[in-house]
């Protein structure tokens, strides 16, 4: 595989997987039967630990063993693509659960 800085690419995909784990925390969470605002908060709330976990915003380590996460995406030709630095995720997701949730 090959690593391909394409930061256009990376935020578009970015962006599309913050929608889909957004859209699969309000769907679980719903189905446990919580409503209206306390699932708007508490769909944001788990989404945005989530992102910043993947993000490498949040320390990640267990018995000493830090691990450091990079978030890439496979695109054509068995490329990944990357955006340089650790992913921002988490700073797409406030304004994701908004649109999920006025919808």
């Amino acid at each position: 595989m090959e690593l391909k800085l394409d930061i256009e690419k990376f935020e578009e995909y970015q962006e599309i997987l913050v929608r889909e784990v957004v859209e699969q925390i309000r769907f679980k969470l719903a189905k446990d039967g919580i409503r209206g605002r306390q699932l708007q908060d508490l769909t944001l709330e788990v989404a945005f630990s989530v992102f910043s976990t993947i993000d490498d915003t949040a320390a990640v380590a267990h018995e000493g063993v830090e691990a450091r996460p990079f978030l890439t995406f496979q695109g054509e030709d068995n490329q990944l693509i990357h955006c340089g630095e650790n992913s921002n995720a988490h700073e797409f997701v406030s304004e994701i659960v908004g649109k999920v949730f006025s919808n």
